[in-house]
């Protein structure tokens, strides 16, 4: 079992290195938590989904949730707070002095210096999760379609997510009514 001071301290340094928010966080908590064998693939790719379709802030509750996965509640606390301090003691920090410097050419090119690394960190996780689902040609095709929708028509990502859930619950449907009619010709057939 992990020790809440070990999480702590991971956590910790994965809020105070991960630039960006919640979608850098991704590769800091892999190479941390998968690499420790603190989680399996499966669990992260599972944490990431249930984190991406959860209101509020991803990195919140990407922590939340492997923090359960690892200690229960107390480790949902732990990971939380850990995560959340180092951004909001930078902030407040930056917040305090910014108006000096914010001017200072040094400080405008160290952040458009750190523009590249968050796509990066962004694109990273985004790869290694689409080998890791292993997807059909139809998930393929839905990724696909979607992003010509929204990218190239610009056709609203709620619109998309609509119908995705309407096929879906239609497929589920119609593959349901089939096992069913399927399983009740076998009973006949058997009596």
């Amino acid at each position: 079992m992990v020790s809440l001071w070990r999480i702590f301290w991971v956590f910790a340094k994965i809020g105070a290195f991960t630039i960006g928010g919640g979608i850098p966080m991704i590769v800091a908590i892999k190479s941390e938590l998968v690499d420790r064998k603190w989680l399996n693939d499966e669990d992260f790719i599972d944490i990431i989904t249930l984190a991406q379709t959860a209101p509020g802030l991803f990195a919140v509750n990407i922590s939340i949730l492997t923090g359960h996965k690892l200690r229960g509640t107390k480790g949902s606390v732990v990971a939380t707070v850990a995560s959340c301090l180092p951004p909001f003691l930078i902030i407040l920090l930056v917040a305090m002095f910014f108006t000096s410097f914010k001017d200072n050419e040094y400080v405008i090119k160290a952040f458009k210096g750190i523009r590249p690394v968050v796509v990066a960190l962004i694109g990273v996780p985004m790869i290694d999760m689409l080998k890791a689902t292993k997807m059909k040609w139809w998930s393929w095709a839905i990724v696909i379609s979607s992003m010509i929708l929204v990218c190239v028509l610009s056709v609203s990502p709620v619109y998309i997510l609509i119908c995705v859930i309407a096929m879906a619950s239609f497929v589920s449907w119609y593959c349901n009514k089939n096992v069913v009619g399927v399983s009740n010709k076998d009973k006949e057939g058997g009596e």
